[in-house]
């Protein structure tokens, strides 16, 4: 035996290792304890009861359904979320919980569904020895298995490792996988791979789980569950808008208002009981519309709950004569607007632009690239920001906020003309920050000065902790997000036809890191008659170049540029972290499979 060499110690490291890289292609922030999701949104105590008990005496075995999947289905904002994480909790206690996903399309860290087996893969081997050493030694024989396609993955880093471990002595069999939200999953098409590719499992029992998914009654997922090769192995239920849980809903708002009242010395007559009537009758059995009067009453950004109470009073008068009575969700939008139109006149414009850019680059959704993106101070967007704190809340992290929305109806509202008309963030807004940021790439890319030394658009001001590039890249990728993040929302003729004009390689040529973008959507974006001018889908243009699968091609003719892609090889990814100023040089319009040997040589050389 070579000396100081121990076989234990290597294989405990390799171990580490495959962890590390599964726990890299996860979803930790999905997880039903992370911290990311603390306070988590769970049922108050003395409400749910039922369909907590249903859901885990199903778990148990206890019930009359014994299909290996339960679906639990609702409209938004009536607790579903809440149940799930309830149920989790209580299956955690029973011991039979093995895995959690709590999808959610407000964070770009919480909706991709490339991530998904990973992440359950990730929990099972954190809680099964043996099956942590036979994923382990799978994933460093190939470490881009996390990588494959959903049914790929599925088989690899699941069914084959539970083939080659004994399920019953190590306390798998019925143990209870949960995927709440599924369709804030990104993308109906893998929303319903997912299922499918359960189902299938479940029916040929190549995996001992059960599994309960969550999700909004949408048609794809609807179709789904009907199909001959989901429903055999299907339980379901719904989880309606419902009046009767009034009760349940008066003793949520009844201890809530009993903290504020606690908190802010108010008399014990506060709020009256006919008062606590109006909110019950006023949610129509909505678990969010009463979670967001709480937090309405409760805005730090007010004259005090009193004042907040009198106001909200008002507005459930007038709108019962709009809506009428029982139509909660009609209530709720207009609920929303009401929430949105206290903002001032002057801060609303840029409000409903912060909400753009969290919709559309969710990944930067804090205060601090907010600011920058938009070119105001931070305190300013803050202090925005807390004019809506009933429907979403700054998290303070080390060194910036981070937003986070209570629920996503709110941003599907913003979004909807058809709900939120005139407050709408689409339509001519949305137009409008994209002809900005579309002007200052033009301003950039024209100029034909050297790269290290290119001239700011006009009014631009570098703050401290920014330099050009960084600017570049923040108008850069914030512009593209704008147009394959928004489907449905063409681009105007004025933006299009600017748009065409862009010189692509020199947009890219002075971009410092590896980028991708999608094209599908944003040729659906584009008026049928330009779009293979601006983006389309074919062989790579690029002299030697060895790959045999198509690529997407910015621009035409000579002005034509290939975006960089994601890497797959180790090597490539190791030398985009570590040099990335190099990165454009030698990598944007040339394959790695052409170049990456003198790439790689050239950086450790000049690295010394």
């Amino acid at each position: 035996m070579l000396k100081g060499f121990s076989p234990t110690h290597a294989i405990s490291s390799s171990i580490t290792l495959s962890l590390e890289i599964l726990l890299k292609a996860s979803m930790p922030n999905a997880f039903h304890d992370s911290g990311a999701r603390y306070p988590p949104p769970k049922c108050h105590h003395a409400t749910r009861k039922d369909y907590i008990a249903k859901i885990t005496e199903w778990a148990q075995g206890k019930s009359d359904h014994s299909e290996p999947i339960l679906w639990m289905r609702g409209p938004f904002g009536v607790g579903k979320t809440a149940v799930a994480q309830s149920s989790a909790e209580a299956l955690e206690s029973l011991d039979k919980l093995l895995a959690t996903l709590f999808f959610s399309r407000s964070y770009a860290d919480r909706d991709d569904p490339q991530r998904f087996i990973p992440s359950i893969a990730y929990q099972i081997a954190t809680k099964c020895p043996s099956f942590e050493k036979i994923v382990s030694a799978r994933i460093l024989r190939d470490p881009a298995l996390a990588t494959k396609s959903l049914s790929k993955q599925f088989d690899e880093l699941l069914v084959h490792p539970l083939q080659e471990i004994d399920v019953a002595r190590n306390g798998l069999n019925g143990c209870v996988i949960i995927i709440d939200g599924l369709d804030e999953c990104r993308g109906s098409d893998a929303q319903c791979e997912i299922i499918r590719v359960i189902a299938t499992s479940a029916q040929s029992r190549t995996t001992p789980f059960r599994w309960f998914i969550t999700s909004r009654p949408e048609d794809p997922i609807i179709r789904t569950m009907n199909s001959d090769v989901v429903s055999p192995v299907l339980y379901h239920f719904e989880l309606p808008v419902s009046r009767e849980i009034d009760h349940e809903i008066l003793v949520y708002l009844t201890d809530e208002f009993d903290k504020i009242r606690k908190h802010q010395d108010l008399p014990e007559s506060w709020p009256s009981e006919e008062v606590l009537a109006l909110f019950v009758e006023r949610a129509s059995g909505l678990w969010i519309y009463a979670a967001t009067i709480i937090r309405f009453i409760k805005d730090e950004n007010s004259l005090g709950p009193e004042d907040q109470l009198q106001i909200f009073i008002e507005f459930a008068e007038d709108v019962t004569a709009k809506v009428g009575l029982n139509n909660p969700l009609a209530e709720m939008d207009c609920f929303y607007a009401f929430i949105v139109r206290r903002v001032p006149p002057n801060a609303l414009t840029i409000l409903r632009k912060i909400l753009i850019l969290c919709i559309v680059h969710n990944q930067l959704r804090t205060t601090n690239y907010i600011s920058l993106l938009l070119r105001l101070p931070l305190n300013q967007v803050n202090r925005i920001c807390g004019f809506i704190q009933s429907v979403v809340s700054v998290d303070p992290e080390t060194d910036y906020s981070r937003l986070r929305f209570y629920h996503a109806s709110f941003l599907d509202f913003m979004k909807d003309p058809a709900r939120s008309n005139e407050l709408c963030i689409y339509g001519n807004l949305l137009a409008e920050v994209r002809r900005t940021y579309l002007g200052w790439l033009h301003e950039m890319c024209s100029s034909t000065k050297d790269i290290s030394n290119q001239p700011l658009p006009a009014g631009i001001i570098l703050r401290e902790d920014e330099d050009w590039s960084d600017f570049y890249s923040y108008t850069l990728l914030l512009f593209w997000s704008l147009c394959d993040s928004t489907p449905g929302c063409p681009l105007d003729t004025l933006t299009v036809a600017s748009l065409k004009d862009v010189p692509f390689r020199r947009m890219l040529e002075m971009h410092r890191n590896g980028w991708t973008i999608d094209g599908a959507e944003i040729r659906r974006n584009l008026p049928a008659d330009l779009r293979d001018k601006i983006v389309r889908r074919d062989r790579c243009p690029v002299i030697g170049c060895t790959r045999t699968e198509d690529v997407w091609i910015l621009g035409w003719g000579e002005n034509e540029a290939v975006p960089y892609t994601d890497p797959t090889d180790e090597h490539r990814d190791r030398f985009l972290k570590l040099y990335k100023p190099w990165s454009l040089r030698y990598l944007t319009n040339v394959p790695a499979e052409v170049n990456l040997q003198k790439c790689w040589k050239k950086a450790e050389k000049s690295s010394g």
